[in-house]
């Protein structure tokens, strides 16, 4: 099953690597991975997703607490959340085919970004599967390169996050996580 874990993390040099490494310790292959930055200065947010079990995901939250840089860690796999990608697609058109394109990322709630004699770039937010199936009929029309973002995610509702102060530990912060490896 695919885990999406939140992590807020100290804004520090380094400190994408050691989360990286840690997925790498652990022989965790993460299928996707984005940071940015968010409304608290100093605060970096990095979204991954990994392909695991109940189990694994605990003994990586866990591990991940571990980390001296990691503020808080939230599996939103259970969770009620807004999930979306980002991608530009560039893609052949020339002037028989330009309309019908146009029409597709219509379709797709898309939109056509940049503008070339031979090609068009598009922009398009969604879900994997939205994306997929965009790709899936714009490739007949010779997909020339596409930049995906990976997925970032978000709880939905007013959930205000949980603050664990540096004296505490994250299992005295809440009480129903087990943190045991």
């Amino acid at each position: 099953m695919r885990h999406t874990f939140v992590v807020h993390v100290e804004d520090k040099p380094g400190v994408l690597n050691r989360v990286a490494s840690l997925f790498r310790r652990r022989a965790f292959n993460i299928e996707s991975l984005t940071v940015g930055h968010t409304e608290t200065s100093g605060v970096s947010r990095m979204t991954i997703v990994v392909d695991t079990d109940a189990n694994g995901a605990k003994r990586l939250e866990a591990n991940l607490y571990k980390l001296v840089n990691v503020l808080r860690v939230t599996d939103l796999t259970a969770e009620a959340a807004v999930v979306r990608e980002l991608t530009l697609i560039r893609v052949k058109a020339d002037h028989e085919t330009r309309t019908h394109i146009m029409q597709l990322v219509d379709t797709f709630r898309a939109k056509v970004v940049d503008v070339a004699p031979d090609t068009l770039i598009i922009e398009a937010t969604g879900t994997e599967e939205k994306i997929d199936g965009l790709v899936g009929v714009l490739e007949p029309y010779d997909v020339l390169e596409m930049v995906r973002t990976g997925r970032v995610a978000m709880s939905r509702g007013q959930q205000a996050p949980v603050e664990v102060p540096a004296d505490e530990s994250p299992a005295e912060a809440d009480d129903n996580v087990s943190y045991s490896v």
